[in-house]
């Protein structure tokens, strides 16, 4: 598994993400009550960006059709969406937030 170096702990407050490629993938990195998650940035119910969304507690909503996704765990919460997202391994050492390369949900 390869690690990435995504952000500083100091780049996101509690609440916002950052789009980030890794590996030639598409992701959001997301502060989440002061928990990093990493997801595919992409809506798994439609081709719709969830960086137009917002995070609620360690859940992230979809702004087009309202479903929420668990940042832990990938999976929707509610419809429309009943396919989950892919996760991302996240771990914090010296400052940095990292993302491994490969899906882990």
């Amino acid at each position: 598994m390869t690690w990435f170096d995504a952000a500083g702990t100091d780049e996101l407050q509690p609440g916002q993400m950052k789009r980030l490629e890794v590996a030639g993938k598409q992701l959001l990195l997301c502060n989440a009550e002061g928990e990093y998650f990493c997801v595919d940035e992409m809506c798994s119910h439609e081709d719709y960006s969830l960086w137009f969304g917002c995070i609620k507690g360690k859940s992230i909503k979809c702004s087009l059709h309202g479903s929420y996704f668990d940042l832990a765990s990938g999976q929707p919460t509610n419809e429309p969406a009943d396919c989950p997202l892919h996760t991302y391994p996240v771990k914090v050492e010296d400052g940095r937030v990292w993302v491994a390369s490969e899906a882990s949900g």
